[in-house]
């Protein structure tokens, strides 16, 4: 099996602030990182150090951010298919952290806005029934939905993590096998949360739901039931990337048992969220692939 990620990439500079900056508030901070990351590439890269064939497909500018991005995945277990445009500016991202390792994000969103629906789809022409497309909330509407439905005809499993959030989402979801929601999105989408919220998901189409919680564990709805796993034991630095490393883990665990999702997905992806907290920096905190070996191991 393998996944088609399809989604972006950028280069994430991550500043320590003491607190987050209000409106008008000019505050001082300092540069921890300088990293891969959008969550394209960063779920890319965990299924590929997984173990999982990984194809990334994102589109990139013609400057210096661009070749930043080129170096670091070639360093990953990733088939990175970046689509190069002319007089564009790659996409990055700008992760504000504090002391108790929450975060802020603003990402551009200039490369992966203009990713057309034939460059996203044109991997596909190598896919077999039962691989894995990957997708987050970066592309447009068109080109989401364009993927989702090329996807169905060729008989593929679709995976979608709504964010950043956009209107559309909650028109997608007949398209989506495997949902993948934080409280905060689960919330706006359905108008409830919680396990409320995970039914109106599968009503609407959704085969698993899967319920990020935070330090009280995840949730795992099908038309079978739902299952509550708890949260690894940690001290969180740095939340970056931990919902990446949770999703690209529970798909990488299920794909390469060859069964659907289920609880012993959910369990490790636990395991290695809680380690991605347990570090600094996008790329550089996820679990090394020896680690992501182990934990799926288990």
């Amino acid at each position: 099996m393998r996944a088609y990620v399809i989604g972006n990439v950028t280069v994430d500079e991550t500043i320590s602030v003491s607190a987050m900056p209000e409106a008008g508030a000019s505050i001082l901070g300092h540069e921890e990182t300088r990293d891969l990351g959008g969550k394209g590439a960063n779920q890319a890269v965990v299924m590929g150090r997984a173990g999982l064939a990984s194809i990334l497909v994102a589109a990139v500018g013609d400057d210096f951010r661009a070749e930043i991005i080129r170096s670091q995945l070639a360093e990953e277990p990733v088939d990175a298919r970046l689509v190069r445009l002319a007089g564009k500016a790659s996409d990055f991202s700008i992760i504000f952290t504090t002391p108790d390792g929450e975060n802020a994000i603003v990402t551009t969103t200039d490369s992966a806005g203009s990713l057309t629906l034939s460059e996203a789809i044109r991997p596909l022409a190598e896919s077999t029934a039962g691989d894995l497309v990957v997708l987050q909330g970066n592309l447009s509407d068109d080109v989401t939905r364009g993927i989702l439905e090329e996807a169905r005809r060729r008989q593929l499993v679709t995976a979608f993590n709504p964010s950043p959030l956009r209107r559309f989402f909650a028109d997608l979801w007949p398209l989506i096998d495997i949902a993948f929601l934080n409280k905060g999105e689960a919330e706006s989408l359905t108008g409830t949360g919680g396990q409320a919220a995970a039914s109106t998901l599968i009503s609407a189409g959704v085969k698993y739901a899967i319920l990020t919680l935070g330090g009280e564990g995840a949730m795992l709805a099908s038309r079978a039931g739902t299952l509550k796993i708890p949260a690894a034991p940690v001290t969180a630095i740095d939340t970056t990337g931990a919902g990446d490393t949770f999703m690209g883990t529970a798909l990488a665990s299920c794909a390469l048992r060859g069964v659907p999702l289920d609880a012993r997905a959910i369990r490790h992806a636990t395991t290695a969220a809680a380690l991605t907290v347990s570090r600094r920096g996008t790329r550089s905190a996820f679990p090394t692939n020896a680690e992501l070996h182990a934990i799926l191991a288990a």
